[in-house]
């Protein structure tokens, strides 16, 4: 495999709505500070998926061959590993504490400390039929001294770290790595979704300050809240904008392939906007009649479940102390966060700033680069150029953060596990 070859990162994610493959390459000098171009995206509409879990593997299969077949047409190279996203309404997290005696004799904390004290807090008992898909550290603690965010080249004899652990469901694990694989793809590792939307969209001051990342997907809405730098809270609510299509066809009486061109045509949050035509003739957008509805009825129906939508996220934020409490705000994403007028209902519910997430620090030629419903493909490229050193380099120690990466993914169990998982 040639070296630029080498360079390419493909990140591959499954929704309920759309199969999107992001194609990104370290360009420049060296590999390790090299830029990250998006090549290309592309997507087709998903099969067998409701809800992030997947109901039929092999219509999986079908969606996944076909939107890789489109990608390697745009890059002109074949493609054969994936970073791949994973979400559901079966994530589960949960808090856990490790910790390890410094192994250097004249007790200076070494990467291999940080990951050790890591790897000691993954030793938690599970529920039954889920395995843990990261370990996201919050803070360490050196001989009592709390509240450290990088301690290698601390002195200390006693390290002690405490973590956010993130558990996926097996089965759904399972059945996600077996449709990649029958699609002819190699899995560098699983990424949980949120979490490489955030990785793309947040900058460290939002993650900092505190904020919340909401991605509004087809049929799941998932979350991710920041404080002080860490994560403090994710979640997947099982509604989406394919709820809002639903609630048009029922309102309006029309078929499902008619209101969703009127959502994506005219559709509004805002009740009171001020549309270019008072009345939509749904036979102009492929209706077997003249049906004449009022633009303020339409946006009446689809400001309703995005009212319940935020209603359900500001519920989450309860959960964590932090309804209305974060002051860099909601941060929105997902092909949902399309809806004009969403913003504006954002700010009004969950009395926080809002605002569009968009990727910073990428270079792409491809138009859908700011297209909020690629936004997790593209964290997924990015993640994984981040793994191996060739896209943008975070602030801080490359060393710790090297340890936390070997923490974050499942590649090892994948590998051990391969055999049972391919037919």
């Amino acid at each position: 495999m040639s070296r630029d070859q080498f360079r390419v990162i493909a990140g591959l994610d499954i929704g309920s709505s759309n199969v999107r493959i992001a194609i990104g390459k370290a360009v420049g000098g060296d590999i390790e500070d090299g830029a990250l171009q998006i090549l290309g995206l592309t997507e087709v509409p998903s099969e067998g998926v409701n809800k992030g879990v997947i109901t039929s593997i092999e219509d999986v299969v079908s969606s996944v061959s076909s939107c890789l077949e489109q990608a390697e047409r745009i890059i002109g190279i074949p493609v054969e590993n994936v970073w791949a996203g994973i979400s559901g309404a079966q994530i589960m997290v949960q808090n856990s504490h490790g910790y390890v005696a410094v192994s250097k004799a004249d007790n200076e904390i070494t990467p291999t400390d940080v990951e050790r004290a890591l790897e000691s807090s993954k030793s938690v008992s599970t529920p039954l039929n889920y395995e843990i898909l990261h370990v996201s550290p919050r803070s360490y603690n050196v001989d009592g001294q709390t509240g450290i965010k990088d301690p290698v080249g601390m002195t200390g004899m006693r390290l002690e770290v405490d973590t956010k652990i993130i558990l996926g469901q097996s089965s759904q694990i399972k059945n996600l790595t077996r449709a990649i694989y029958r699609a002819g793809l190699e899995i560098d590792d699983l990424v949980l979704s949120i979490l490489a939307s955030a990785n793309l969209l947040l900058t460290e001051r939002q993650k900092d300050l505190g904020v919340v990342l909401v991605n509004i997907g087809g049929q799941t809405t998932s979350l991710a809240v920041y404080e002080e730098g860490d994560l403090l809270h994710t979640a997947v609510l099982p509604i989406g904008s394919a709820h809002i299509t639903n609630d048009l066809a029922v309102g309006l009486r029309v078929a499902v392939e008619v209101v969703e061109k009127l959502k994506i045509e005219y559709g509004s949050c805002s009740v009171d906007a001020r549309e270019k035509k008072n009345e939509i003739d749904l036979f102009d957008l492929g209706a077997l009649d003249h049906d004449l509805f009022k633009a303020r009825d339409i946006s009446s129906i689809i400001q309703a479940r995005v009212e319940e939508i935020m209603y359900l996220v500001d519920q989450e934020l309860k959960k964590v102390q932090r309804s209305g409490l974060l002051p860099a705000g909601v941060v929105l994403t997902g092909a949902g966060a399309k809806l004009p007028g969403i913003v504006d209902e954002a700010k009004k519910n969950l009395r926080l700033p809002a605002s569009i997430g968009h990727p910073f620090g990428l270079m792409s030629s491809a138009d859908q680069i700011n297209d909020p419903g690629y936004s997790t493909a593209i964290g997924l490229v990015k993640w994984g150029s981040e793994m191996f050193n060739i896209g943008e380099r975070r602030d801080g120690g490359s060393d710790i953060w090297g340890a936390i990466k070997k923490t974050f993914g499942i590649k090892n169990k994948l590998r051990k596990t391969i055999n049972s998982l391919i037919p």
